[in-house]
């Protein structure tokens, strides 16, 4: 299981997003998520609208490029027409593994039409998927209930997808049952590399899927 740190290592809730979390979470091997906005004509790391320019992007791929071991970015972008910008600063720090996800649809199709990585979003509220057939793979989101089974991993992977699982404490629920479920899940299809978990505790992750 690929282990992608929510907003990167951190231990207390100001921290998330923050070039402390993202570098230890590139020292320890993991990839990243992470939430992109503009302001002042720069592409910023913020959740929310930024009312200043605080981190930028283009620093936390400065950071990765020196951890060749690090993981994967899993780029949330947060605000329409950045296509060029990313491009640009993704092509300025190549060499990076990386998605682009949860973007607007017509956004989105401006990320393909430059050829970048687009993960599409599966999840109980979106049960079809948008640009199926174009992305590169599946962000599976469980908002309100833990619905991801066999069924549904098995299924993307046949199709050629690399496939993101939000874990349940990300929406304020237990994670235990999840993982219990995915690791078997995993044991059982071996996807080679295909098989990601976003979540809240890396550490723990990485111990209980990759021990």
């Amino acid at each position: 299981m690929i282990i992608l740190s929510h907003r990167g290592c951190w231990l207390r809730a100001e921290d998330k997003n923050s070039a402390k979390a993202f570098e230890t979470s590139f020292a320890r091997g993991f990839g990243v998520e992470l939430d992109i906005r503009d302001h002042a004509g720069e592409i910023v790391i913020s959740h929310d609208p930024p009312f200043s320019s605080g981190l930028l992007f283009k620093e936390v791929l400065l950071q990765r490029s020196r951890y060749s071991h690090a993981g994967p970015l899993a780029v949330n972008v947060k605000a329409d027409g950045l296509q060029f910008g990313v491009r640009d600063l993704l092509r300025d720090h190549g060499g990076a593994d990386y998605f682009l996800f949860d973007m607007a649809v017509p956004d989105a199709l401006g990320y393909l039409a430059q050829e970048m990585t687009v993960f599409t979003r599966h999840s109980e509220v979106e049960p079809v998927p948008a640009f199926y057939d174009r992305a590169a793979g599946v962000w599976v989101d469980c908002f309100h209930r833990d619905w991801i089974d066999e069924g549904v991993i098995a299924g993307h992977l046949r199709a050629g997808k690399r496939v993101a699982l939000v874990s349940p404490e990300l929406h304020g629920r237990s994670h235990h049952e999840a993982w219990q479920l995915w690791r078997g899940v995993e044991q059982r299809l071996r996807p080679n590399g295909a098989l990601m978990l976003c979540t809240d505790h890396p550490e723990a992750a990485e111990a209980y899927f990759n021990a």
